[in-house]
């Protein structure tokens, strides 16, 4: 899952500049809000699929000298992973600003989640194939519990290093 981790953390480091939404609103709320930019989005697409194809060389290079086999991303999940994962962030947004949920207003779960749900459901759709035969049902439920421990930890780091301005 880390094509799928790594995109909103890259965001965030990298992120700035013209927002996602381009400052259009509905139902007179931002889609987004300025928090998602094009700049962060492509960062953490680009960090994402670095990130499944150094996993890759890394599953490449361990086989040849271990029987720990890790899966290996074709091209279609190697791009999903990361644009799901932002897509899924993208609509959580998208959901608390229709609600009317001020920016950095935690929804425990969503906020933890969104970007994994996000990622499963694009691989799912792209890949089905791959999702039926590396993510079995032990693997998704570890996923969906540490997860938010996880997401928890890396954002009160961030939080800590003055990346984020809320430490969830």
């Amino acid at each position: 899952m880390l094509p799928a981790y790594i995109p909103n953390n890259a965001a965030a480091i990298f992120g700035g500049g013209t927002p996602l939404d381009l400052r259009y609103s509905w139902r007179g709320n931002r889609l987004l809000g300025d928090g998602k930019t094009i700049r962060g989005s492509m960062s953490g697409i680009l960090f994402g699929i670095l990130t499944a194809l150094l996993l890759n060389a890394t599953n490449q290079s361990l086989s040849s000298i271990s029987s720990l086999e890790l899966p290996i991303f074709p091209v279609l999940v190697i791009l999903s992973l990361p644009i799901g994962s932002l897509l899924g962030d993208a609509v959580a947004s998208f959901l608390k600003r229709s609600l009317g949920v001020s920016r950095g207003t935690s929804i425990p779960l969503l906020d933890q989640l969104d970007f994994v749900i996000g990622s499963l459901l694009l691989v799912l759709f792209i890949s089905p194939n791959w999702f039926s035969e590396t993510l079995t049902l032990p693997i998704l439920i570890t996923i969906f519990l540490l997860t938010p421990l996880l997401h928890l930890s890396i954002n009160i780091i961030g939080y800590l290093l003055g990346i984020k301005k809320v430490p969830w």
